[in-house]
């Protein structure tokens, strides 16, 4: 069992959306949120990727704007720990197991689909495995938009078409960006107290989770990152209208690794499997036919204490990803393996740039699936 099981239905990611829609009086349905944050005419909610509760609790010397905020969390983000569940459960108002997008990269069809690229190697597969298919629920964004809330997607606008906002963050009006700058200037023109009716934006900044990989969370580039943000942070509050909830959250934390073991170089890690999805924190294993016993114990075996691995019924029974629907249920791998500590299963060959980061995440640590969520 997990040291860390997310909090679905309660405190998780998947509540966010729902809890500002209730604040702004245009509630999802009629039941009471599961998070209950003030009453306000506009909310504004900032995701910064990779800002999870601990590390931002062990550097608040250089986030002093966030850290004074309130903090109705933290949350747990979901498993897989990873940005593609996170934001779908966040522009869904559901978990993984529900809304289907289950890893990084995880089995659609019988192909290995790039959740982050919707690819499947170098081939672009939007039109093959199309993002509103493979994720066909409503968004809670949508759902908002058809009953008259003004919503707003501020992005970067490379994200605009990407298979990713297709599927788990469409609904409202995309507004592209490229940098600090235009985040803020869309944010707060979303916002603007002399259009009337219920507003809602939503604003995504990936920087700090690209310098946590590349050199570590917690290194000074991470840091210098950190203090940018919370710049921005400290301007949108003085400049957002009156009766704006503003709130800041993240959609997973991070850790540094300091073991891994590569998949692609060990035998007993190959034999029986057909497909290896997931990241190196959280691996769907889908095995050939007859073997999925097999492949569990060659992994338990090489991984030892370093991860849980089980087979797929024990990870859906024990609520890794939530109630799991039937239409998703073989994307989930035969055998699924949650790193433990600061391990990571790496592939060389078939992901050497993601294997050589030192930052990674997608597991159940307290420091990968909590995230805060601050308000103002």
């Amino acid at each position: 069992m997990p040291d860390l099981l997310p909090r679905y239905g309660t405190a998780s990611l998947s509540e966010v959306v729902p809890a500002l829609l209730h604040a702004i009086g245009s509630p999802l349905d009629d039941r009471p949120p599961a998070l209950v944050l003030p009453p306000a005419r506009a909310a504004v909610l900032l995701l910064v990727d990779g800002l999870g509760h601990e590390l931002l609790h062990t550097h608040a010397a250089d986030a002093p704007v966030l850290a004074g905020l309130t903090d109705a969390g933290p949350l747990t983000v979901g498993f897989p720990s990873t940005t593609p569940i996170s934001l779908t459960s966040l522009g869904t108002g559901l978990p993984p197991g529900a809304h289907g997008t289950l890893g990084l990269s995880f089995r659609v069809d019988g192909r290995l689909l790039d959740a982050l690229g919707w690819s499947e190697g170098r081939r672009d597969r939007r039109e093959t495995l199309v993002p509103e298919q493979v994720q066909p629920e409503p968004t809670a964004l949508e759902r908002a938009a058809a009953a008259g809330v003004d919503v707003r997607v501020v992005s970067h606008r490379e994200f605009r078409t990407s298979g990713l906002t297709r599927s788990g963050l469409r609904g409202g009006e995309y507004r592209g960006v490229g940098a600090l700058g235009d985040l803020a200037a869309e944010i707060l023109s979303g916002v603007d107290d002399r259009v009337p009716g219920p507003r809602l934006v939503y604003g995504y900044h990936a920087d700090l989770d690209q310098l946590g990989h590349v050199y570590g969370p917690g290194s000074p580039a991470w840091r210098w990152q950190l203090r940018q943000i919370d710049a921005l942070a400290g301007m949108l509050i003085e400049a957002l209208p009156a009766g704006t909830l503003f709130a800041v959250t993240g959609d997973h934390g991070m850790v540094t690794v300091d073991r891994t073991v590569d998949a692609d170089t060990t035998p007993e890690l190959q034999q029986g499997v057909a497909l290896l999805g997931g990241d190196p924190r959280a691996r769907h294993v889908y095995t050939e036919p007859g073997a999925a016993d097999d492949v569990l114990a060659a992994w338990r075996a090489v991984l030892g204490d370093d991860a849980v691995v089980v087979l797929r019924d024990q990870a859906v029974a024990e609520g890794w990803f939530g109630p799991v629907a039937d239409r998703v249920l073989d994307r989930i791998g035969d055998v699924v393996v949650a790193l433990r500590g600061t391990a990571a299963v790496v592939r060389t060959e078939f992901e050497p740039y993601l294997a050589s980061f030192p930052g990674q995440h997608g597991s159940f640590t307290s420091a990968e699936q909590l995230v805060p969520l601050l308000t103002h």
